[in-house]
C-alpha cells in the first residue's frame, strides 16, 4: 500500500473515531500527524510542525478574545441594537445585511477570513439575541465573503487571474467574479428559505425606539433587568419586551437600557481600528486583535477578567490539529499525488469534474487559494487539448474550492464556530460539518454542469 493511500485511510479513521467516541478531532489529528509523519513519511518534528497553522491559531485566539471583551462590556449588545434600527426592526433583513457587508469587504480587497473575522462575531451575537439560527447567520456571512471574493480588485480574484495569466490560459475576470457571486447568492437564498427565513419575515418588526413596543412587563413574567431574549417563549413569535429602569445600563432586548460608556466607546474604536488595520494597512488580523484586546484589558480589567476563559480553546485545538495533519499530507505529496492521478485519466470531462471535487474536498480542510494554485496548473495539459473551455473550468474550480469554506475545518468555518456565543458547540460543529459535506457533494457537480459542460467540444 502506498504511503499516500495510508495517509488518506488514517484521515478516515480519525473522522470515524471522533464521530463515534466524542474525542476531540484535533487531538486525534495531532496524534495521526505524529504517527503518519514519523512512521510513514519519515518526517521529523520540524517537518510535522511545518503544517501547524500558526497564523490561524492567532486569528482564532485574537478575534474571540477581542469579542469576548466586547460581549462582557455590552458593546455587542449595542451593535445588535444599532443593526436592528438600521433595518427599521426587520430582523429578517439582518442576515442579508451581514451577507452584503462581508461581500463588500472582500470585493474591495479584504482577505475572506479577515472579513469573516470582523463580521461573524457581531452577526452571531445578533443571532443569539433574536433567536435566529446560528447556522443560517454563520453560513450567510461565509457565503457573503465568497460572493465578493473574486472581484477583479479582490485578493482571490487577483491571485487566480494571475495564475491564469502565468499559465497562458484564456481568462475572463468578469466571468470569474459573476460565477462566484451568482453561485453564493443562490445558495444564500436557499439557506434563507430552509433555515428560518420565512419565519423571520412572519415575525415582522421588533421595537427599535426603546419603548418596548409590547408594553411593560406582563404579569407573571421575568422581573426587570433579567435580559429576556426577544422572540423566545412568546408562542406567537413576537418579541417580548421587559421594562427597564431609566438608569439601568443593561440590554433589555429593545436597546432602551443601552448607552455608550467609555469602555464601549473604546471597544467600538478598537473594532474600527481592526478593520482599518486589516483592510487599509494589510496588518495581520490575529495579531492586531490580540493587541487591541490587551489594551482594552489593561484599561478595564474588570470587564476583561473572564475574557481569556471565553476563548474557544476546544475549537482552536480541533482546527489546528486537523490542519496540521493536512500539512503532513501536503508535505508527503498526497495532495499532488491525487491531483496528478486525476489529470492523467485521459477523459477531459471526467477529469474536469474530479478536479472540481478534489478542489472542494481538500479546500474544506486547507487554503482555498493554495488549492486553486495547485489544481489550475494540473488542469493545463487537458485544457491545452482545446476540448474544455479554460474560462469555464477556472471558474468552476474557483467556485468549488471556495464555496466549501463553510466547513468547520476551513478558516472561515472555524471563525464562525468560534464566534458563536451561547451555543452547544459540539452540535453547531456537527451542523456545519453536515452542511459542509452537502456543499462538497453537490456544488462541484453543479459548477461543472453549468460552467464546464457547455464549453466542451
Amino acid at each position: 500500500m502506498s504511503p499516500e493511500l495510508v495517509s488518506i485511510l488514517v484521515l478516515v479513521v480519525v473522522f470515524v473515531i471522533a464521530t463515534t467516541r466524542s474525542v476531540n478531532m484535533g487531538a486525534l489529528a495531532f496524534a495521526a500527524a505524529f504517527g503518519v509523519g514519523t512512521l510513514v513519511a519519515d518526517l521529523d518534528a520540524d517537518g510535522i510542525f511545518a503544517g501547524f497553522p500558526g497564523d490561524l491559531f492567532v486569528v482564532l485566539v485574537g478575534v474571540t478574545y477581542l469579542f469576548a471583551i466586547a460581549r462582557a462590556n455590552g458593546t455587542t449588545d449595542w451593535l445588535v441594537h444599532a443593526a436592528v434600527r438600521l433595518v427599521r426592526g426587520r430582523v429578517a433583513l439582518i442576515p442579508w445585511v451581514m451577507f452584503a457587508l462581508t461581500g463588500a469587504l472582500t470585493a474591495i480587497g479584504a482577505v475572506s477570513p479577515a472579513a469573516v473575522a470582523i463580521v461573524a462575531p457581531i452577526a452571531l451575537s445578533f443571532a443569539t439575541r433574536y433567536s435566529i439560527s446560528p447556522l443560517l447567520m454563520g453560513t450567510m456571512v461565509v457565503h457573503g465573503a465568497q460572493a465578493g471574493g473574486f472581484s477583479p480588485i479582490s485578493i482571490y480574484g487577483s491571485i487566480v487571474n494571475g495564475i491564469v495569466e502565468r499559465e497562458d490560459l484564456p481568462g475572463s475576470e468578469v466571468t470569474l467574479f459573476l460565477a462566484s457571486l451568482i453561485a453564493n447568492v443562490l445558495i444564500a437564498g436557499v439557506l434563507f428559505a430552509l433555515f428560518g427565513g420565512r419565519k423571520l419575515w412572519a415575525r415582522g418588526s421588533v421595537p427599535t425606539d426603546g419603548t418596548g413596543g409590547a408594553g411593560t412587563e406582563p404579569a407573571g413574567k421575568e422581573p426587570p433587568g433579567t435580559g429576556t431574549m426577544p422572540g423566545v417563549g412568546t408562542g406567537s413569535g413576537a418579541p417580548t419586551a421587559v421594562a427597564v429602569r431609566p438608569d439601568q445600563d443593561t440590554d433589555d432586548g429593545t436597546g432602551a437600557g443601552l448607552r455608550l460608556t467609555p469602555a464601549r466607546i473604546a471597544t467600538l474604536s478598537a473594532l474600527v481600528a481592526l478593520v482599518v488595520a486589516v483592510l487599509g494597512f494589510d496588518l495581520d488580523a490575529g495579531l492586531t486583535a490580540v493587541t487591541l484586546a490587551v489594551v482594552l484589558s489593561t484599561a478595564w480589567p474588570a470587564d476583561s477578567r473572564r475574557a481569556v476563559g471565553e476563548i474557544a480553546w476546544s475549537t482552536v485545538l480541533l482546527i489546528c490539529g486537523v490542519l496540521t495533519y493536512v500539512g503532513v499530507l501536503e508535505e508527503m505529496g498526497t495532495i499532488t499525488w491525487a491531483g496528478e492521478g486525476v489529470g492523467g485519466i485521459g477523459v477531459p470531462l471526467l477529469a474536469a469534474v474530479l478536479l472540481c471535487y478534489i478542489g472542494a474536498i481538500v479546500s474544506a480542510f486547507a487554503s482555498s487559494v493554495g488549492i486553486m494554485g495547485a489544481l489550475i496548473p494540473l488542469a493545463v495539459p487537458f485544457l491545452a487539448q482545446g476540448e474544455i473551455g479554460a474560462v469555464g473550468m477556472v471558474a468552476a474550480l474557483a467556485v468549488s474550492a471556495t464555496v466549501v469554506d463553510v466547513s468547520p475545518f476551513s478558516t472561515n468555518g472555524a471563525l464562525v464556530l468560534a464566534a458563536a456565543p451561547d451555543v452547544d458547540r459540539e452540535r453547531f460543529f456537527r451542523q456545519l460539518m453536515v452542511y459542509g459535506g452537502i456543499v462538497v457533494a453537490a456544488v462541484p457537480a453543479l459548477a461543472w454542469l453549468v460552467l464546464v459542460v457547455p464549453g466542451f467540444g
